[in-house]
Parts: structure tokens; sequence; C-alpha cells
């Protein structure tokens, strides 16, 4: 030990520059392990708490109901009780104390008490009559009305504990002011509600009040206690009457006994304290209180007949598919990265390696052990290893928020154990035993050893496993393991092997007409090309070849991503925007909004919903009735559906139309007269399109709007613009009456708010610009490895008449054959890898996130990611050559060449 501890602190003294560039190496690459992790689980974790928090509070929220006649049999006081203020507040709190810490409860918008199972007719002439009839009203007695409301005048019902019973003949009751302004309802308004025996129920309204938030669960779960609603009768057609809402006091909850009264827990779960390594277990804990040991738990402690529902499993299942899916994509972006830092870690352990040959072989001829050499190695460099995945993983722990510590320890130790067993194990390969000089290990000369051929053939195994598992079983499902998710490096890996058995042949093809030429710059730079070493050329190819792939892997997905998008949104709006309205748009608002600034045309286009083709069969169908010229345009602009506006005119006395596929069949191709469009007409379909511009989805028929009998006026402008703004349609759409005016740009944006398709993004986005840094890396290291070597050869070449022009040119040009191969092979590696893997992944849940359909998205090759990347590798390599060979040149012959230097 006293003998490790001056060694350590002299090397340290000795080359600090090197030490510390070696520790800011190792703070970026465990910075880079130790936050993958945390920053994966950040944006589950948000995405799951948005799913669940813009889920309808009636999908998330777990209900509970009870029916007290079943529940008790033959007992009245003890059906009288389970309506009681206080027996709802004690199940409550059971409720609560029986649920796991893992789901938490937003108390605050949970609520519970009893109501009316049916809505109950009112008997009161003086309500409203619609044409199906009287309104109905639900009697709700729940809980902190008081705390979710404010009072616009009155006051809230009130009622003493036991003075209310199922033959109570008065209570009091509030209602909203929605609720009032639709019915008619004031202060002191009594409605009477019948009841299955005895009188009517006579309810006198005390006080009119005003939710707050009343978009959250409290007031939503059941909507109609806040804003009154329609319901239809069974009659053909429906007709409409009010359904609406009466809210009574907590302890006037016994007299709905008299009504089929039943008790309910409304439990909201609390998003903000959701976690994504919570989800199993959420999971598990809604399936056993749906159906499980927590449900019988509850029925032995609240009631028997104990009901629940909920369609919060629903929201976790949808998001756990999405996760799922999404995963194994990023998964390839972490291989990738993982793969370059890795061989940039060995590629530093070769070069000090390299460096200190002819040290440690002296260590070696006087007696050094290859056991102390390397104990020796490692506890150098285990000092500035350690304290830089130290730092590394502090600082992801404090820049992720909410990363977890387990994890990012293992990534950093993970990385600390790579990085200090480099050199020690590279040395110790070499000097096992001890020589006087080393056997020449050109890349033209060397010969592929049997143990290499066989792993590079188990890999090419392993290789060709990977890629057909992916292309079966696909990625959509989340059915991905490690193996599938390193099928992009395994075919970085496997190329950059194959590369370097195939490199030595151009070399020797181009070397034969360079020494024919006059000029000694080329043919020395093609030697010194093939002179260099083998075990030099294979891992910063390795790493240039899977830095490469990796961001043409990465580049393509996040082009597909967006890609996707914009065609989702264009298929969603069929234009850059859009104006819709129930009824007819006036004549002069095309012509306002083909002035406007941004708009390149208009199409006008009446839809008709429910067209009749008198078959006989209820399929909707849609009709369309276009302008030829401006509708033609559109569609061959977009691509959704493309026609020349000459087949939709009409020749002849039967109106040429074009049709969705299903549509198409039922007109079987012959004139057919259908209608009525406020008469009826004939239709012959000429052309089949899948698509059109004016309706995302259903079947539709396509007819040019002059052939229609009658005057149609537009119910839709379809607007072609991408400058078109919204604060400019907005004004004419609300001049034009109840018209709704939608966005391309805003729907696209849609598809972007959930944190998982961002995060997921992002990690992409960082993985490309890691691998890219990585790959510059690689350049420079394998450029300093050789830095030695070029410069006393500069020296000597000078000493022989070469001059500096010359000599720039001929280190520039050395290490130009190498990166143009890497290049080359990076982006034909990137291009095969997309080409192979791309049946297999599905972008769909990555771009889309299931709330629009496009089949399955698959990954295609972006010529911007596999050629950006390889032209700046070229021509990083040549400005690093360039300035290397400019400081060399710079310095004098006397300093390079020294006696007994033996470079």
């Amino acid at each position: 030990m006293k003998a490790t501890a001056p060694w350590v602190r002299t090397r340290l003294r000795t080359a600090p520059g090197s030490a510390a560039a070696l520790l800011l190496l190792v703070l970026v690459t465990s910075f880079l392990a130790a936050a993958f992790p945390g920053a994966v689980a950040a944006y589950e974790s948000r995405g799951l708490r948005h799913e669940v928090s813009s889920a309808s509070p009636d999908g998330s929220v777990i209900q509970l109901s009870s029916d007290p006649w079943q529940d008790v049999d033959g007992e009245p006081e003890k059906i009288f009780d389970a309506l009681e203020a206080r027996r709802l507040t004690e199940n409550y709190q059971q409720i609560l104390a029986a649920l796991p810490k893992s789901l938490r409860v937003d108390t605050g918008q949970s609520a519970y008490g009893a109501r009316t199972r049916k809505p109950v007719a009112a008997t009161d002439t003086w309500l409203p009559e619609l044409n199906g009839g009287w309104p109905v009203f639900t009697l709700s007695a729940q809980t902190a009305v008081a705390e979710h409301s404010t009072p616009a005048s009155g006051r809230l019902p009130r009622a003493t504990a036991g003075s209310v019973t199922p033959a109570t003949e008065t209570v009091e009751a509030a209602v909203t002011s929605a609720t009032a302004r639709a019915l008619r309802i004031k202060v002191g308004s009594t409605i009477h509600v019948p009841r299955a025996n005895g009188a009517p129920l006579a309810v006198r309204v005390t006080g009119i009040v005003e939710p707050l938030r009343p978009q959250q669960s409290y007031w939503s779960v059941e909507p109609v206690l806040r804003t009154p609603t329609y319901l239809h009768t069974p009659d053909q057609p429906p007709l409409p009457y009010w359904h609406g809402a009466l809210l009574l006091a907590p302890e006037a909850a016994p007299v709905l006994l008299s009504m089929g009264g039943e008790a309910y827990w409304r439990v909201a779960p609390d998003p903000a304290g959701m976690d994504v390594a919570d989800l199993s277990r959420i999971t598990q804990t809604i399936a056993s209180l749906e159906q499980g040991p927590l449900l019988s738990a509850l029925r032995t402690e609240v009631a028997p007949q104990l009901e629940t529902s909920t369609g919060l499993d629903d929201v976790l299942i949808e998001f756990d598919g999405i996760r799922a899916a999404i995963n194994p994509v990023v998964a390839v972006a972490a291989f990738g990265v993982g793969s370059v830092a890795g061989v940039v870690l060995l590629m530093t352990g070769g070069l000090a390696a390299s460096r200190r040959h002819h040290e440690l072989s002296l260590l070696r001829s006087r007696g050094g052990s290859v056991r102390g050499i390397a104990g020796r190695l490692l506890a150098e460099v285990a000092v500035p290893v350690l304290a830089g995945a130290a730092l590394g993983c502090v600082l992801a722990l404090v820049v992720v928020p909410g990363g977890r510590t387990p994890p990012a320890l293992l990534a950093s130790a993970a990385v600390a154990l790579f990085a200090c067993a480099t050199l020690p194990l590279r040395a110790a390969f070499l000097h096992r035993r001890p020589r006087l000089h080393g056997d020449r290990n050109d890349l033209v000369r060397a010969r592929p050893s049997r143990r290499r051929t066989v792993a590079e053939l188990t890999l090419l195994v392993l290789t060709v496993a990977a890629v057909t598992a992916l292309r079966r079983r696909g990625t959509s499902d989340g059915d991905a393991d490690a193996l599938i998710s390193a099928a992009p490096v395994l075919l970085g890996v496997i190329a950059a092997l194959l590369l370097v058995r195939l490199y030595p042949l151009p070399l020797r093809l181009a070397a034969l007409p360079v020494a024919r030429r006059r000029g000694a710059v080329g043919f020395l730079s093609l030697a010194r090309a093939g002179r260099s070493s083998a075990t030099a050329t294979v891992l910063p190819l390795l790493a240039l070849l899977v830095a490469l792939t990796t961001v043409a892997f990465g580049g393509s997905v996040l082009s597909g991503v967006a890609d996707a998008r914009d065609r989702a949104s264009l298929a969603a709006i069929g234009a850059d925007a859009r104006i819709d309205a129930d009824r007819g748009l006036p004549d002069k608002l095309a012509g306002t909004v083909r002035n406007m600034a941004g708009v390149n045309d208009v199409a006008p286009v009446y839809r008709d919903f429910d067209l009749d083709l008198r078959d006989g069969r209820l399929d909707r169908v849609t009709l369309l009735a276009v302008d030829p010229d401006s509708y033609a345009r559109l569609a061959g602009r977009t691509g959704l559906g493309p026609f020349r506006a000459a087949e939709l005119r009409k020749s002849s006395g039967v109106l040429p139309a074009l049709a969705s596929p299903a549509v198409a069949e039922r007109l079987r191709g012959r004139a057919t007269e259908i209608g009525p469009a406020d008469g009826p007409f004939s239709v012959r379909v000429d052309k089949v399109l899948s698509t059109t511009p004016a309706v995302s989805d259903g079947d539709f028929l396509v007819v040019d709007a002059a052939g229609l009998p009658g005057r149609h006026l537009a119910s839709t402008l379809l607007i072609s613009g991408p400058s078109v703004a919204d604060a400019d349609l907005e004004p004419a759409a609300r001049a034009a009456g109840s018209a709704i005016v939608k966005l391309r740009s805003a729907e696209r944006d849609r598809f972007t708010t959930s944190p998982v398709q961002s995060g997921a993004e992002r990690i992409y986005a960082v993985a490309a610009a890691a691998g890219v840094g990585y790959a510059v890396l690689a350049l420079v290291l394998s450029l300093l490895q050789t830095s030695a070597e070029r410069t006393a050869l500069l020296g000597r070449l000078r000493t022989m008449g070469m001059t500096r022009r010359q000599g720039r040119r001929l280190l520039i040009l050395e290490n130009l054959p190498q990166t143009l191969l890497a290049a080359a092979g990076g982006a034909l590696v990137g291009w095969v890898a997309i080409l192979l893997l791309a049946p297999g992944i599905d972008l769909g849940r990555l771009a889309l996130a299931g709330q629009a359909s496009l089949g399955q998205v698959r990954l295609r090759a972006d010529p911007v990611s596999l050629l950006l990347p390889a032209l700046g590798v070229v021509a990083i390599a040549s400005a690093v050559a360039a300035a290397q060979a400019w400081l060399i040149t710079r310095r004098t012959t006397t300093t390079e060449l020294r006696v007994g230097d033996t470079r």
C-alpha cells in the first residue's frame, strides 16, 4: 500500500491534463447513464398523471353504491339508518381506510350521499314542457355542497338529524343557476314529485347556487347536478324533455327511500400523487375493488350488496399500452448511445496503453508482474474515474426531477467499473509476456484469427435473430426484449467488422494508379493508411458506425413522428383550416375569407349527413356538394383523394359522383335516383375514393353543387394557406352565426400534449446529440493515438525535402480513407437498418398516442438524418487533421528528431 500511494500521486501530478480529460469524459457518460432511467420514469409519471387528469370525471372516479332495501332484510330501523348522514360519513371513512397508499385520493373532489336511482317526473304545470313531456328530476343529498358552491340567492337547504323520514311530506332543496334559468325555478318555488306510496313529496327551493370548479369531479361525475340536460322519449323520432337536479340537505337523505333511493360514494383519485412505479399496484387495487378481496372486505364493513364501477382501469390500461409500445423504441436509442460511449471509453484506455507502451514494457522487463502493473494502473485510473462517476450521478439526480436513486447509482457504478477496467485489462493483455519489439499489426497484412472469426459469426447469428424477431413481433404491443432493442447496434457492429475485413481491398486498388503518378504525397498517404494498426482501426470505425446508425435511426424516428402528425392533422381537418356550421354559411363569407392575409384558396362545401340512397339500408352516408374546381385543387394539393374537376361536371341528365368504396358498392356503378336533398336526383359513380378532404371518416358521396336541385348554401369552408391565423378567421365566423373554426396547426398540437410522447422525443433528440458528440470524440482519439508517430514521420520527411504544404496534405489525406469509409458505411448501414427493421416498428403510439388512427405508422429513412451526420463526420475529421497538421508543421524538425527516439 505504501508503494501504491506514491505511484498514484506521482502519475496524477505528471499528467494532470489526461486525468482531467478522463474525469470529464466519465462525468458526462455517468451523467447520461444515470439520467436516462430517471428521465424515462419522470416523463412516464407525468404521462400517467396527464392521462388520469385529462380523463372524464365519470371515467376516472371510483363509484360505489348500495341499495338499502337489498342490504337490510325487513328491518325498517336499519334501512332508515343506512341513509343517515352520520352513517354515510362512517362508511366513507371506512372506504378510504381500506384503499392502499398507492391509490391516493383527492378528498376535495370526492363526494358521497344519497340519490334517486331513476329520475322522477314533476307534476307542476308551471315548469317548462318540451315536446317529450314534463321535466324530470334527480333528487340528490350530496355532502359538502356549501364548500363547492357560492350562493347566488337564498340559502342552502336545512334539515336536522333524525327529523326526516321516508314519510316526510316537505323537504328543502337548492338548485344551480343553470338549472334555475333553464327550468324557470326561483327561490320559494315548490316542486312536487310522486312517490310509490303516499302523497307526492313537496320540494321547496330555498336557494340558488353557483358551482365552483364545475368541470372537476365533484360536479361532473353526474353532470345533471350542475347543468340540466335533455332526455329523449323512445318514440320515433325521439322527443326531448328536461332533466334537472334538486340538491337536498344531507340530513334529508332518508326521504329518498320512498322513491327508490340509494347510497353512493364517489372516490376521486389524486393524479398529483401518482407515480409510474405504482402503476401495477394501482391496477391490482382497481381489479381487487371491482371483483376481488377488497370488494369482499368492503361488503363486510359497508354493505353486503355493495357495487363498484370505474373507468380508471381502462385509463390505466390505455396508458400502459402506449408506454409499452414506446419503451422499446426508446430503448433503441439507449443501446446505441451506450454502445458508442463504451467504445469511446475503450478507445481512451487503448490510447493510454499505447502512449505508455514503452514505459510498461520496461517495467515488465525489469521484473514487474502483470498483476502488479494492472493494480497500479487501476489505482491510478480509479481516482479520476470514481470522482467523475460520482459527480455525474449527483448531477443527474439534481437535474432530472423525480429521478430514482437506485437505478442512477447502478448506472453510474457500471460506467465507473467499465472505465476503470479498460486501461488495466488492455495493458495486462498487451504485456502478458515480456517482449522487446512488437510484431507489425498492419491493417493490410493482419490476418483474422480463428477466435475472432468465431466471435464475429456469433455476433452475426445474434444480429440475424434480433432483426428477425423484431420484424416478426414488432414493438406495437410492447413485447420486445433487450436483444430486439439492440438490433440496430448489432447491425452497426457487424457492418464495422465486415468493413475492416474489406478495407484492405480498396486501399490496394487505389494504390496501384497512385504509385505510377508523379509525387509522393498520394502514395505515402495510402501507404500510411494501410500501415495503420488493425486494432486502432476497428474501434474508431465501430464507434463511428454505431453512432451514425443511432443518429440516422433516431432522426428517422423523429421525422416519421412529425410526418405522421402532419398526415393525421391533415386528415382530420382536410385543409389548413376549416369553418363548419350546422346551417348554411353566408355567400359572402367565402369571398371575405379568400381575401384574408395568408389565404391561398377556399373550397366551399355543402354537407348533408343523412343522405338517403333508397336501398333500404340505414347506414349513414354524407352528401358533399362541392365546387369542382376549388375542391379538385384542394384534393390534389393535400393528396386526399385527388381527381380532375372535369370528372364532376355534368354532361348528361345523370350527375357524375365520387364515392367511398361502400357507397360505390351500394350504387353498383349505374345511374340511380337518390335523395332527397331538396328533391330527388340521379347519380352515377364514376370514381371511387378512399378519402376526401371534407370528411375524415365514414361513407361519402361527392357531387357538383350546381347539379343538385334547389339552392344549397355551403356549410363548410376548407381554407388553404399555411400562415392562416385563427385570429383572422374567428371574427368572420362569429359574424356568420354559430360557426366553428378549426386549424390544422391546433389539431397537430393536440397530438403533442402527452408527456410520454414529448419525453420520448426528447430522449431521442438527446441520444442523437450524444451520438454525434461521441463520434467526434472517437475521431479525435483516433488521431491522437497516432499523433506522436505522425509527428516523427513528418519530421523525417521534411529533412528529405518535403514542404510544409505537402506535409499538411499528407496528414489530411492519410486520415481520409478511414473517414470516408466510416461516413459511407454509416449512411449505408443506417439505411439498411431502417429498411430491415421498419416492418417491426410502429410509430403510431409515439406519434399520436391513440388520439387518431392512421393504421401502422412505418419507419422511413430520412435522407437528412442519413447524409448530414455522415458529411459532418468527414468535415470534422478533415478539420481536426488540418489543425493537427498545422500545429505539427510549425514545429522545428530538430525538436521532433531526437537521438534514440523509436517512433
